[in-house]
This record gives C-alpha cells, sequence and structure tokens, in this order.
C-alpha cells in the first residue's frame, strides 16, 4: 500500500473567514481547515502560488499543480447548495462557466481553473445585465437528475408563505400572490427542465484568459430559467436607487435580461415575484430563530422589487 503522503504547512485561514460566527457546525469546520487544506494540497500534489482568498462560506487558494498549470483549490462549508456543484461544473465542461480540474465531493474539494480576480462590478449596469443573461443559452443545458428539484422547493415555499401570519412585516397581497403562482409553478411540467446556476449575478462572473467571463459558485437547481434573473434586481441596489427611479431601473434590468437571454418577460416576472419574497419568507423565519428582528431594509428592498416588476 502506497503511504499517504505528508500534510503540508497548515495555510493560513482568511480573517474575513475566520471571524464569522455561523453556529456550532461552521466553528468545527473552521477548526478542521487547515489540516483539510494540507492533506489535499499534498494529496493532488499542489504547490500554494499567492495568498489564500475567500467567500462568503469557501477558502479559495491559488495553486500550480505538478504540471505547472495556474490554478485554484476551493474547499467549502459542507452545505445542501454546494453538494451538486461538481456535476453542474463538469457538465458545463467550461463552456460559460469555470472549468473543473479535479474534485472530491466527500470533502467538498475542488480544483478549478484560475481566473482573474476581475469581476462584472466594474461595467455599467447595462453592460453587467448583457453579460450575465448572455450565459444563460450556455449555461441553461437539459437538466441533471441529481441536482435539487425547483419544483419541489416551490411546493415547500407556497406552503411556508401560506402560513406566514398577518402580522408578518410584508404586504399580504405579495405573500398570497406568491405563494399561489408557486403553488401553480410547482406543478407546471416544465419547470425542472433546465440546469440552473441558482445564483449569477454581478460577483459571480469572473474574467478569465480562454474566454472574457465565465460564471462561478453555481448552487445548481433542475428549473426554469425565468427563476434566472432575479438577483440582478437585488444586486447593485444603491445604484439603482440613486437613479432616481427605482421603479423603471428594476423594470429595465429585467426585460433588458430576458431580451438577452432569450426568455418571456411575463413568466420572468412571476418568478421573480416568487423568488424575491422566498427571500422575505427566509428572512423572517431565520429572525425568528435568531429571536431578533427581522432585517426591515432587505424586506423593504424585497417588497419594492415585487411591487416594481409588475405595477
Amino acid at each position: 500500500m502506497t503511504p499517504a503522503p505528508e500534510p503540508a504547512e497548515l495555510p493560513a485561514i482568511p480573517a474575513g473567514l475566520a471571524d464569522a460566527a455561523r453556529g456550532p457546525a461552521w466553528a468545527d469546520w473552521l477548526e478542521r481547515l487547515p489540516r483539510l487544506a494540507a492533506e489535499v494540497l499534498a494529496e493532488w500534489a499542489l504547490t500554494p502560488d499567492g495568498p489564500p482568498m475567500h467567500g462568503r462560506c469557501a477558502l479559495v487558494l491559488p495553486v500550480r499543480t505538478q504540471e505547472g498549470t495556474r490554478a485554484v483549490l476551493k474547499l467549502t462549508f459542507p452545505h445542501p447548495e454546494a453538494e451538486t456543484e461538481h456535476l453542474a461544473l463538469r457538465r458545463w465542461g467550461g463552456r460559460g462557466a469555470v472549468a473543473l480540474l479535479r474534485a472530491d465531493p466527500h470533502r467538498f474539494a475542488l480544483l478549478l481553473e484560475r481566473l482573474r480576480p476581475r469581476d462584472l462590478r466594474d461595467l455599467p449596469t447595462d453592460d453587467a445585465v448583457r453579460v450575465v443573461a448572455g450565459l444563460y443559452p450556455r449555461l441553461h443545458v437539459p437538466a441533471l437528475p441529481q441536482t435539487p428539484r425547483l419544483s419541489t422547493h416551490l411546493a415547500r415555499w407556497s406552503d411556508g408563505l401560506a402560513a406566514l401570519p398577518r402580522s408578518a412585516p410584508v404586504p399580504r397581497r405579495y405573500v398570497e400572490q406568491a405563494a399561489s403562482l408557486a403553488r401553480a409553478f410547482s406543478a407546471d411540467p416544465g419547470v425542472d427542465a433546465r440546469l440552473l446556476h441558482g445564483d449569477l449575478h454581478d460577483g459571480n462572473v469572473l474574467t478569465a484568459l480562454r474566454e472574457p467571463w465565465l460564471a462561478i459558485d453555481p448552487k445548481p437547481l433542475a428549473g426554469d430559467p425565468h427563476w434566472e434573473p432575479a438577483p440582478l434586481l437585488w444586486n447593485r441596489w444603491t445604484t439603482a436607487v440613486g437613479g432616481g427611479d427605482l421603479r423603471g431601473a428594476l423594470r429595465h434590468r429585467l426585460w433588458l435580461a430576458c431580451d438577452v437571454g432569450g426568455l418571456d418577460a411575463d413568466r420572468a416576472r412571476d418568478l421573480t415575484v416568487v423568488r424575491v419574497m422566498v427571500n422575505a419568507l427566509w428572512e423572517i423565519e431565520d429572525a425568528a430563530a435568531r429571536g431578533t428582528e427581522p432585517d426591515r431594509d432587505w424586506l423593504t428592498r424585497q417588497v419594492a422589487i415585487a411591487k416594481a416588476v409588475q405595477d
């Protein structure tokens, strides 16, 4: 039997990741993370090649392979949204998304091609929307059987929205509308047909050497492509508000994404209403679990989007 390679020096964990407080499971993962990183670096014969980086729930280490290829090692906090990331990246094969070089799904470890550290937030809003929507036809390939189904989520969210008390800090008419729409879409036979990125916005598209722009950090779903544009509305919020016509700015973004991505505007509007009210539902539920008041600014943003895209 070949002996296991000796772990390399334990990498430092960036302060932004180490300082996050997200409960006992997070603390346990952070404690294990330096040794996990060292073990994967050694097993995959990777050499650190730059300072550690991080996302909201992942450590990203620039590395070089034994052959000298520039890559990054991504180690993600184990959670359901990340369980099928490797499958989606493998299915896309680098077409419109970062290329997957190697994966150990049991350890939530991915070896990815290295992209440049420039995202779409450097571009004007319309240009960024065009880039994101231009990726839709490439990424929305036939769904994988292993990814979570949007229809299942929609049925559950419909029940959750309907169960919100009338005293919840969001307009009841939007709660009831979203619950009804979610229930109807959950029964639509085509709602699970395509592979979705799930979180495609300005910060999850980076420039690359082999293509101008590539998507990163998917939260894969088997779903409906019209679910995809909503994050373009709640991101760059200050820009939308600062323009003086919030309704017009949000509607313009949605219609532009539909035009470039070949989507039906009415279906995208309805699924956007569902998605933002689900965001509100999550905030209300999370606040109750924390024993705190919900974030009123975040709730206001979601309601403003629901109102803007249809009034």
